[in-house]
């Protein structure tokens, strides 16, 4: 199932590292001493982010594996 969705549903990567990336920032803004009493907050949302970001690169990369395999992308 994994499998299909990296090779399918290409625009899920990019979706799922637009979400990694605005939680990102948005977190990265929570450590500004004005928002100090957010700080748990705003490191769950770097983790959380970080996370989605990895999630997006190595879906894509996996994608990009496929479609050399299949010979449709040559490097």
């Amino acid at each position: 199932m994994l499998v299909r969705i990296a090779k399918d549903f290409p625009i899920i990567h990019s979706v799922v590292g637009l979400i990694g990336n605005l939680l990102f920032f948005i977190g990265s803004i929570l450590f500004f001493k004005a928002f100090e009493p957010l700080y748990t907050l705003a490191v769950w949302l770097f983790v959380v982010g970080s996370l989605f970001m990895l999630v997006g690169s190595v879906g894509e990369l996996v994608r990009k594996y496929f479609q050399i395999e299949e010979g449709r992308v040559s490097l």
